[in-house]
């Protein structure tokens, strides 16, 4: 079925005033709604990424399962110095990790990047952190949603889009009432922190917006924008009540002496953080090498090592040691010198593609050098390959209405809301890497069912 709608919605456009109007509507669309990034609009692509009902429903129930294990290994690595360790945890990140946000969830909003194909699912990161796109990926709906293609398309198929900003206002809600023991009274103040100038500046504006619309006060501010002054954090004379923080901790940790007011009023429990420091223990890469290695096999239920084993990677903190590959005793550094083929080195704590080596990408002497370096950096995994999904999009390749057809790799993004996956979006790439930051695009992810 999904083959079949992707094919007639293709042949839509065919019809050369339909795709030319649906083309302006689109590029219109994403200047007029901010869908712009460093400079080049978001979503260049002028079909959707669709999945069937049945799949979803697939994706909702993993994605939900394997957050539970999450949960599970925070709740161990706050106790447990060694599973910190396992992490990657640093000194002044333990430190920052094991400050109660007040409240339980680890990462009340995050995201699952993933691979969806005929016959696997497959994670390949997780961000737990500060997941982007939410806002990016409502707005693109909305720009889809009114294509005269794809309201031609709706007359044979019932289509659904996801909406992620009202969870993600639920989520800041839900955290501020359980930071106030239940007992919240008032609408809290909502402050966006990130750095300045930067290329997502597009979002924290679109999400100003819709809470503003929502009835609760927004401001987008940076850490030397904000003062503490021992009860409370203030940008000027407004006192802050919610962080939604998008500011990542290694960006933070840099400045943090010379604008610590974010931190203080953190410690002090003066703000309600979302999401916390805490978050960093899952946002590490190393989680996965928690989930999968046997050692700590124990901290889950059988539902749940059963989701791993099928769809989380093979993962190991990469370092001279000894370990076990499905029952086998490995050398970890020889075992993945001789295995490129089917392996990938990335960073343990970075993003936007930075730093990563694909195996079956590289020649044996690149393989070498990336061993190398990954040995002498001291913080990188080794992870298994999966195996990817990809597909035909028609993509503009101008201002003038010119586009044409790309196979692209699909990486399906589904977003959880305090551990319940509440919307999604997918990144598009004509590389291994599908990532916005080392310039890919992202489409909305529309639910799909034959009329």
């Amino acid at each position: 079925m999904l083959q079949n709608a992707v094919a007639y919605y293709h042949q839509l456009l065919n019809d050369e005033s339909l795709a030319a109007e649906s083309f302006r509507i689109l590029h219109d669309g994403l200047e007029h709604n901010k869908l712009i990034f460093g400079g080049r609009p978001l979503s260049p692509y002028l079909r959707p990424h669709f999945i069937t009902r049945s799949d979803w429903s697939r994706v909702k129930a993993t994605c939900e399962t394997i957050w539970s294990a999450l949960q599970k290994v925070k709740d161990a690595a706050v106790q447990d110095d060694a599973i910190l360790d396992e992490l990657g945890i640093t000194e002044v990140e333990k430190e920052l990790v094991k400050i109660d946000p007040g409240y339980k969830q680890v990462s009340p909003t995050a995201r699952l990047d993933s691979f969806l194909t005929e016959d696997a699912y497959s994670f390949v990161e997780l961000n737990g952190e500060s997941p982007a796109g939410i806002a990016f990926a409502d707005s693109a709906t909305e720009i889809f949603e009114s294509l005269p293609v794809m309201r031609e398309f709706a007359k044979q198929y019932d289509v659904q889009g996801l909406k992620g900003s009202p969870k993600l206002l639920g989520v800041l809600l839900s955290c501020w009432d359980e930071f106030c023991g239940g007992k919240a009274d008032r609408k809290p103040l909502i402050a966006i922190v990130d750095l300045k100038d930067l290329p997502t500046v597009k979002e924290f504006e679109l999400f100003r917006d819709y809470f503003e619309s929502a009835g609760y006060d927004a401001v987008i501010c940076s850490p030397e924008d904000i003062e503490f002054d021992g009860q409370g954090l203030y940008l000027g004379s407004v006192k802050i009540d919610v962080v939604y923080k998008r500011l990542l901790v290694n960006e933070y940790l840099p400045i943090v002496d010379k604008f610590p007011a974010l931190l203080d009023a953190y410690r002090a429990g003066a703000i309600c953080m979302v999401n916390s420091f805490r978050g960093k223990l899952v946002h590490k890469k190393a989680i996965f090498a928690v989930l999968t290695n046997e050692r700590y096999s124990h901290l889950f239920n059988n539902n749940e090592r059963d989701a791993i084993g099928a769809h989380v990677p093979w993962t190991r903190r990469f370092r001279e040691e000894k370990t076990v590959n499905k029952g086998d005793e490995i050398d970890l550094v020889g075992w993945t010198r001789a295995n490129s083929s089917k392996l990938v080195l990335k960073p343990n704590d970075d993003y936007g593609g930075h730093g990563i080596y694909i195996g079956w990408n590289t020649s044996e002497t690149e393989w070498d050098t990336a061993i190398e370096h990954a040995v002498q950096n001291g913080d990188y995994l080794v992870q298994e390959r999966v195996k990817t999904a990809k597909e035909t999009f028609p993509m503009m390749f101008d201002d003038f209405g010119k586009w044409g057809m790309v196979e692209q790799l699909v990486d399906l993004d589904p977003l959880l809301f305090n551990g319940v996956v509440g919307s999604a979006f997918t990144r598009l790439s004509s590389n291994e890497l599908a990532n916005v930051t080392a310039g890919g695009g992202m489409v909305p992810t529309f639910i799909i069912s034959k009329k």
